[in-house]
């Protein structure tokens, strides 16, 4: 049996962003039963030059289209990082999510041979799409929706391991 590039992106994707929405509505829930501002949430980091809350679910976001759109071809939404509330953040999810459920199958034909070039801080470097896909797309788009369960577990948030998995 063989994995298509497709299968190893777009669901896996999707599976996770809708676990993320999950995650900030129990985080918006702890805030309201514990008397939190939810600013207090929200603005939540791990460590002081690290991202916060709402910063960890663009970047997840941002990293899901950007992944698809360069191993597919298919135009990404750019999204401005203006969200401020929970609502906001999860109608951000939503319309990734409703992204790469358009997004064919079709296009990531031949994708694990296409040249994906990443261009940042001077540095400039090219990947075949299986490379690209394996060692950078899928662990910086885990990265960041780990830290964001990360913040949440931190500040108490009644979640676990099953809660980062989600349903079954």
């Amino acid at each position: 049996m063989s994995l298509s590039m497709y299968e190893a992106t777009i669901p896996v994707f999707i599976r996770s962003l809708e676990v993320l929405s999950t995650l900030v509505t129990q985080g918006e829930k702890y805030a309201q039963e514990n008397g939190l501002d939810p600013k207090q949430v929200l603005e939540a980091r791990l460590a002081s030059d690290m991202f916060n809350l709402v910063q960890q679910v663009q970047r997840a976001s941002d990293t899901s289209k950007a992944t698809a759109e360069r191993l597919s071809g298919e135009p990404a939404p750019r999204m401005p990082d203006t969200e401020s509330t929970f609502d906001e953040l999860r109608q951000r999810i939503d319309k990734t999510v409703t992204y790469l459920k358009s997004v064919p199958a079709k296009s990531f034909a031949g994708s694990e041979n296409r040249t994906v070039t990443l261009a940042a801080g001077g540095l400039k470097r090219d990947f075949k799409g299986d490379e690209y896909l394996l060692t950078f797309g899928l662990p910086n788009f885990y990265f960041h929706v780990t830290t964001a369960y990360g913040i949440l577990r931190h500040l108490g948030v009644p979640i676990g391991k099953k809660d980062f998995l989600g349903p079954m």
